[in-house]
């Protein structure tokens, strides 16, 4: 993720809301969680339509965070075999 030393003021559109988005991250980063944030959320909606915002909120978090640690476990396995490869040689 980028960072940059001034603050940035970003207008994202999530499920129908608008939300401003301070903080030091690139602003095309920003617009492209928030863009993943929606898709994953209609996503969801779409299989469980008797979800109030607030539960699907909870849920796309869930959904988010499960695919991000499961990033996170491969990635050091990935460093791990890289490592050994290296000390094979």
């Amino acid at each position: 993720m980028k960072y940059s030393n001034k603050r940035s003021r970003v207008t994202v559109d999530i499920y129908n809301h608008q939300y401003t988005i301070r903080g030091n991250e690139d602003a095309n980063q920003v617009r492209l969680v928030a863009s993943y944030v929606d898709r994953k959320m209609r996503e969801i909606y779409s299989t469980n339509e008797f979800l109030d915002t607030r539960e699907l909120a909870v849920l796309t978090a869930v959904n988010s965070m499960n695919d991000y640690l499961k990033l996170k476990e491969e990635n050091t396995l990935l460093k791990k075999r890289v490592k050994r490869m290296k000390e094979e040689k």
